[in-house]
């Protein structure tokens, strides 16, 4: 589902305003600080209900102001809108003016995916940042997913809460036994996920990164041995859970590693190739989301300049003529975007119904009219 505006108010350094875009191409231009990734987080912030530029949700307020809003119509005119005050704990959910409850109604209707400069922690954060990567994309691909990982959360407390607790006894059986059950029903969803994940990535890697498609695999870690049952892995882990104090395997500690002959993708390619890699992983998670949702993910760059030379941009070029979504790409100059114009312009689409540029200036977003 596509957007067609969205109001901001109090959020980060944007002024209040009303912006509509494009529903293919939206180009957001203007100097560090100027408030352009601001812009991406805010439309992020609706389809995950969370910043991907920091945990605490607080700090996106303007800093003289009290509460933040965010609200945001597609391409229907069914308006949701977002706002928390700095002394809630939740946030204020609206669909069509009437609250609701649950922020992952919001996420069910817009499938947000977005690659900035942290996204490179998916190579360098540790298998927690990864975890978060592949888990968004079973949210929106497997329906049991939600359900059964809120089951297994509410296990592994009550397991870790046995553990600390040194309670070896039919009850610490019982959760154990629980655990056991919870963590093979998400090692399958994972482990299937991956492997859909792993074919449509072929497909991206072929078109952004060909001389090197062919030597790149994904390796997936379901979270124990894949040698032996979780029953006999928790047995001999046992002694090892107690001093520690918690679930030493499961499926909280699966992990998926992206490597190039082998080695670690993060050893073997430059920062270009990898913001390349990055991009192929997230196109083929939006092709995944919407072959299953039969809903248009919505793809957010933010500085599509960086690392990226113009070789590169123009086979992102060619990939997102492929993806077919709508897109919101930001960028310090019109120097970093003009391998794209380029290519619009070679295609003959270089018309204003096709794309559309923003210029961004101390928060205010305004719509550049003149197209060079």
């Amino acid at each position: 589902m596509s957007i067609d505006s969205v109001y901001v108010n109090n959020f980060r350094n944007l002024v209040e305003q009303r912006i509509q875009l494009n529903r293919q191409l939206n180009f957001i231009l203007g100097d560090n600080g100027s408030g352009k990734s601001s812009f991406l987080e805010a439309i992020f912030f609706v389809g995950h209900g969370k910043s991907f530029r920091t945990t605490k949700s607080d700090t996106v307020c303007h800093f003289d102001e009290e509460e933040f809003f965010i609200n945001v119509k597609d391409e229907e005119q069914l308006s949701f809108g977002l706002s928390k005050h700095k002394d809630n704990v939740s946030f204020l959910i609206k669909k069509q003016g009437n609250r609701i409850n649950k922020l992952s109604e919001l996420a069910d209707h817009f499938a947000v995916q977005i690659v900035t400069p942290e996204s490179f922690k998916l190579f360098f954060g540790g298998a927690k940042e990864r975890r978060k990567f592949l888990d968004l994309g079973l949210f929106h691909v497997e329906h049991k997913f939600s359900s059964s990982w809120k089951l297994f959360a509410k296990i592994l407390k009550h397991r870790n809460a046995c553990i600390k607790s040194r309670l070896d006894n039919q009850h610490f059986a019982y959760w154990t036994n629980e655990f056991i059950k919870a963590s093979t029903v998400l090692a399958e969803l994972r482990q299937a996920y991956c492997e859909q994940l792993a074919n449509e990535l072929t497909i991206w890697l072929d078109i952004l990164m060909p001389e090197l498609s062919s030597e790149i695999t994904l390796s997936y870690f379901r979270g124990w041995s894949a040698n032996k049952e979780l029953v006999d892995t928790l047995v001999s882990f046992k002694e090892k859970e107690f001093k520690q104090g918690f679930t030493a395997a499961g499926a909280h500690k699966f992990d998926i590693k992206f490597l190039v002959s082998g080695k670690p993708i993060e050893l073997k390619l430059s920062r270009g190739q990898q913001k390349l890699f990055l991009v192929a992983l997230t196109f083929a998670q939006m092709k995944l989301i919407e072959q299953v949702k039969q809903v248009k993910a919505i793809l957010l760059i933010d500085d599509i300049g960086a690392e990226l030379d113009t070789e590169s941009r123009s086979r992102f070029y060619q990939a997102l003529k492929l993806l077919n979504c709508q897109v919101a790409i930001s960028a310090i100059d019109i120097a970093a975007i003009q391998p794209l114009l380029d290519k619009l312009e070679q295609d003959k689409l270089k018309q204003q119904e096709n794309y559309t540029m923003f210029h961004v200036e101390h928060g205010k977003i305004s719509r550049i009219e003149e197209i060079g």
